[in-house]
């Protein structure tokens, strides 16, 4: 195992932004891991866990030692007539993940094909989409932590996830290194596709009766059609969460805003497409020298080269301000600010 020393991240990011690591170390198991946490050389220096940085937005160098998981193998460890269970090393690819289980016809994940970053990370964020949640699926996550260098093995309930949310972001945040994940999945594949887009494409693609095959298309199209390409255009994806309100909030709003969305989420919570709230406060496909916001999905804050974290930053807290102003909602941001 190699330690570099003011390794640049360019590479190591969605955005592709340039920020320099102290130190930078690609772990290929977990013996190696624990290895680097446990030497007393590296004890006193800072610590940084770096996936596929499909989720982060650098604003300054990393003055630490940065991990970069990369575990590999996807093992069936358990199987019965209705489900199997896959450990998954955290240095896989979510999306060649997924792949794997659309090709073998394990259902549960086809409704996040095409997210970007590595199975390590998607427990850390509760990755979701045209719904569906990671929670839904994961077993457990396998982890070190990184003062002590102990394996600790948490189970789904003891990841307390929660809407884009989990332990590892809260109480846990940056106690522990994910070194891998087992998900149960089944034989017998309940198909979801209650959200309108991917019934549109599914149509558009004469499907009547879909495999998780065919969904997981779908989604593929979708995705493509509205979010920029990383390795064309430098993006996280979705920069802001979408935001949960009081009802009586958002039946005061629609008084205003009749055409205004919303999801029931509970007896007394609605959820409102940040995406909408962003296009309808005049930000889709606003531009600022090499930054700005797409054109096709106003969720997405873009990077078209040459940018830096910091005016996309300064970029994020004005929408947000111009929001709040004309609805009385604060967005939250998805992306982690580095």
């Amino acid at each position: 195992m190699q330690i570099q020393s003011n390794f640049s991240l360019r590479n190591f990011n969605t955005f592709g932004l340039e920020s320099t690591a102290s130190f930078f170390a690609e772990v290929g198991s977990v013996e190696e891991l624990t290895e680097i946490l446990r030497d007393p050389l590296w004890q006193q220096t800072a610590k940084f866990i770096l996936g596929g940085g499909s989720n982060v937005l650098f604003t300054q160098n990393v003055n630490a030692l940065v991990i970069h998981p990369a575990m590999k193998g996807i093992d069936k460890i358990e199987e019965d007539k209705d489900h199997i269970w896959l450990k998954v090393g955290a240095g896989e690819s979510w999306h060649g993940f997924v792949m794997h289980c659309v090709e073998h016809n394990y259902g549960g994940v086809e409704n996040l094909s095409l997210i970007p970053g590595t199975v390590g990370a998607a427990p850390m964020q509760n990755i979701g989409a045209y719904g569906v949640e990671i929670k839904d699926v994961v077993e457990s996550v396998e982890t070190v932590s990184i003062d002590e260098g102990q394996k600790r093995i948490f189970s789904n309930k003891e990841c307390e996830f929660g809407y884009r949310e989990s332990i590892f972001k809260k109480a846990l945040k940056n106690q522990f290194v994910v070194t891998g994940v087992t998900f149960v999945l089944n034989k017998k594949p309940v198909i979801n596709v209650g959200y309108g887009d991917v019934q549109k494409t599914l149509a558009e693609m004469n499907v009547s009766n879909p495999t998780i095959a065919d969904v997981s298309q779908a989604i593929i199209t979708i995705r493509r059609s509205k979010l920029p390409d990383p390795a064309q255009i430098g993006n996280a994806g979705s920069f802001f969460k979408n935001p949960e309100i009081s009802s009586e909030q958002y039946n005061s709003l629609k008084q205003l805003f009749p055409e205004m969305p919303g999801y029931t989420v509970s007896e007394t919570m609605v959820k409102v497409p940040a995406g909408w709230l962003i296009e309808q406060a005049g930000w889709k496909g606003y531009r600022q020298g090499s930054i700005g916001v797409h054109q096709k999905q106003a969720l997405v804050l873009v990077n078209y080269g040459g940018g830096n974290g910091n005016e996309i930053r300064e970029l994020a807290g004005t929408i947000q301000l111009s929001v709040e102003t004309k609805y009385g909602i604060r967005l939250s941001p998805e992306v982690n600010f580095i």
